[in-house]
């Protein structure tokens, strides 16, 4: 059997062992909402579980946020995570979350554990947001949020190792909901179209500095890094800005070295945010920026959420 059929029939039988109870999946206490994807590759799931968090919030929810801690080196799990933290301890994606949404977080390889642990730490807690854990089954939820990047789609279609593919694409008949991000074709009927924007660079060494994109026209040696998923989605935003610039693509979750960085004397660069939480404390950060995004749902995917969700708990019940 050739390994894509290998990968697709263990996928088959692993998460059948699951539906039929042969293998225990644990349920918290609180609802859990995953968002994840059927892909490897970057699909935008870290602007929009931030957009979430803050549209719950905003709704009266106290929401937690779990992830495995992907990149991660540290000796032990879970750990709890803020916009303090070490990205090379606990990964990059986690404390860019924490910094952007500001709320409770906790990672590691075992999900449940990870949960548990946010629980005990912040009892107010009443709904926890799993990053990238659609086939992490161990863990049960309650809704599932499936993205896709709409200009890669699902690839050749085949499985790992022949395609991208984590699971088949029949898949995502069982999520709640489907979200595409960006361009590449029509949205059906039941998805969400998702766009990423933003406008404003904010300085790595003084963080109340902000710039708009805009400022940066026209600037000689400009240059622009991306550590991420799909470094190409990021160069064409700062194109369709009107930037010229000097392209660095690194690999998803690369961890750079301040020799990368140093492009020369008089020279600009701009990052995204997962680069920038671990480029914190370079020298010559007064020349470099982060871009800050955020995510736009059509329809508003909070709203249809927050709608399928059990209302926030009042204090009183913490």
């Amino acid at each position: 059997m050739a390994p894509a059929g290998l990968y697709a029939v263990l996928t088959a039988l692993r998460r059948l062992a699951y539906r039929c109870g042969w293998l225990a999946s644990e349920r918290l206490p609180v609802p859990v909402v995953v968002v994840g994807n059927i892909s490897v590759g970057g699909t935008g799931k870290t602007p929009l579980l931030a957009m979430l968090a803050e549209a719950l919030k905003a709704r009266g929810y106290r929401p937690g946020l779990i992830a495995r801690g992907y990149g991660g080196r540290s000796t032990h799990w879970p750990r709890l995570v803020d916009a303090d933290s070490d990205p090379l301890e606990v990964g990059d994606e986690p404390v860019l979350l924490a910094g952007l949404t500001g709320c409770p977080m906790a990672v590691g390889p075992d999900r449940p554990a990870a949960a548990r642990r946010l629980l005990a730490e912040h009892p107010e807690l009443d709904l926890l947001l799993a990053d990238d854990g659609l086939q992490h089954y161990r863990l049960a939820r309650d809704l599932e949020i499936a993205v896709i990047d709409g200009r890669r789609r699902h690839g050749n279609g085949w499985l790992l190792p022949a395609g991208p593919l984590r699971e088949p694409v029949s898949r995502l008949a069982t999520v709640d909901f489907v979200v595409i991000n960006g361009e590449g074709g029509s949205v059906q009927p039941g998805e969400y179209a998702m766009r990423v924007e933003g406008d404003t660079c904010v300085n790595l060494a003084d963080p109340t500095l902000t710039r708009p994109l805009a400022a940066f026209r026209g600037r000689r040696c400009l240059h622009a890094l991306a550590g991420i998923g799909d470094p190409q989605k990021f160069f064409a935003s700062l194109e369709a800005a009107g930037l010229a610039f000097e392209r660095h693509p690194f690999a998803d979750h690369h961890a750079c070295r301040p020799d990368e960085l140093d492009f020369g004397p008089g020279t600009t660069t701009l990052m995204t945010g997962k680069d920038a939480v671990k480029c914190r404390g370079f020298p010559g950060n007064q020349a470099r920026w982060w871009l800050a995004v955020q995510a736009v749902t059509e329809p508003d995917l909070a709203a249809a959420l927050a709608a399928r969700l059990p209302p926030p708990r009042s204090a009183a019940e913490t």
